[in-house]
Order: structure tokens, then C-alpha cells, then sequence
């Protein structure tokens, strides 16, 4: 199925705009919106789940792996395929998410040890809190940019959305509020369960030729 035949994840009822661009004969790209979901919400609910105190913390090291190859890179490469079938926010989220997990994977291994060595845990958090903050910013625009998508979509952006602010906030003020930090990991469990329905509905719904799981397509 095509991109204008079979709506993906990050599309509503009918193809974005910009998929006019797309080659109308020839070899036509898959969907790249159920990757990038299943990149997203599997690495996030990874993390989460340490986040919310569900596991041990001294087992996070496992989600490092998972930021640099699957949330980062294969959602980054997923970002560029939604450049190539023209969709506009697809590229956007995916390739700017994907660098979040890269950023995230980065910082990390390398960048904060010397953080912690050089200012102690207040600054590391400081400056966890200040990174935050600011893709708490980015999503909240991205929010009002789904809008025009699929309700599943704006319920994945609404729970990024709240999940980054309760992370940024529990790691204000150079303490972590453990509650505050908690919440955030649950907030994040609950975007990443919704982020796996959208990536299932988008492949299922490709390859059955049909909708079998809603998508809900908002009114452009």
C-alpha cells in the first residue's frame, strides 16, 4: 500500500499537503511513521520504568544502548524517510526526538561525569532540569502542531508534553523531588503504551490493507 492509499500514524484521514511532492510513479517509500513510533515509545518505556522506581536504578545503563541505536539512530533515519514521502511533521518529530535520544546517550556517557566532578549532584541536576525544560518547550508546540493529525497523536504529545515538565520540575532547584521525579516516569510509561498503540495501528492497519485499530484522524 501507499502513502496516500493507507494513512499512516502521523497522517489524518487523507495525506499531509505536502505529499503532492511525492514520485507518482516508480518505486514509492513505505510508511516510516510506525519506526519512529515503535523507536520512541520502546526506548521511552525502558527509561521510564527506572524513572517511576519500577526497577532498580543500578540497571540503567541499559537504556544507553537503546538511546544511541534505537531511539536515536533508527528513529533519526526514520525521520529522514518522512522527508522523503513529504510529511512535514513526521520529519520534524522523528529526527528531533531521535536527536533527543542521541543528546540524552551523550550526555550520559560523556558529559555529565565531568559535570558531577567539576560541580557536584546540584549542577548535574541544574542542568538535567534546564534540558528538560526546554524539550518540555519544543513538545508543547509540537502538541499544538498535532492538532491537526490524529487524536492518538495528540495524546502521545499531551503525555510527552506533561512528562518532560514533571522531570524538568522534580530536578529543579539542584534537589530531586523523588515524587515529583516519579510522576514523570509514570507520565512516560503512559506515552510510551500509547506511542506502541499508534506504531501497531499504523503497521497493522498497512499490511491487513484496512483499519483495524482506530487512529481517530482529526479535521484538518
Amino acid at each position: 500500500m501507499s502513502t496516500a492509499e493507507t494513512p499512516g500514524p502521523l497522517r489524518g484521514e487523507a495525506p499531509m499537503v505536502e505529499a503532492a511532492a511525492a514520485p507518482t510513479a516508480g518505486w514509492t517509500p513505505a510508511d516510516p511513521g510506525p519506526l519512529g513510533l515503535a523507536c520512541f515509545a520502546l526506548t521511552t518505556f525502558v527509561l521510564s520504568m527506572f524513572n517511576a522506581g519500577l526497577v532498580n536504578e543500578a540497571g540503567e545503563p541499559v537504556v544507553y544502548g537503546l538511546a544511541l541505536m534505537y531511539g536515536g539512530i533508527a528513529q533519526v533515519l526514520a525521520g529522514m524517510w518522512e522527508f522523503r514521502t513529504g510529511n512535514t511533521f513526521g520529519a520534524v518529530a522523528f529526527t528531533s526526538y531521535g536527536a533527543f535520544w542521541l543528546s540524552f546517550w551523550a550526555w550520559r556517557q560523556f558529559d555529565r561525569p565531568d559535570v558531577l566532578a567539576e560541580g557536584g549532584a546540584p549542577t548535574v541536576l541544574n542542568a538535567a532540569s534546564l534540558f528538560l525544560f526546554a524539550w518540555g518547550i519544543f513538545t508543547l508546540y509540537m502538541l499544538v502542531a498535532s492538532l491537526r493529525t490524529n487524536a492518538a497523536l495528540v495524546v502521545v504529545f499531551t503525555l510527552l508534553t506533561i512528562t518532560f515538565f514533571l522531570l524538568a520540575i522534580g530536578d529543579t532547584g539542584g534537589s530531586r523531588d523523588i515524587n515529583i521525579h516519579k510522576a514523570g516516569g509514570w507520565c512516560g510509561l503512559a506515552t510510551a503504551a500509547v506511542a506502541w498503540y499508534a506504531s501497531m495501528a499504523g503497521v497493522t492497519n498497512a499490511t491487513f490493507g484496512r483499519t483495524v485499530l482506530p487512529l481517530r484522524p482529526l479535521r484538518r
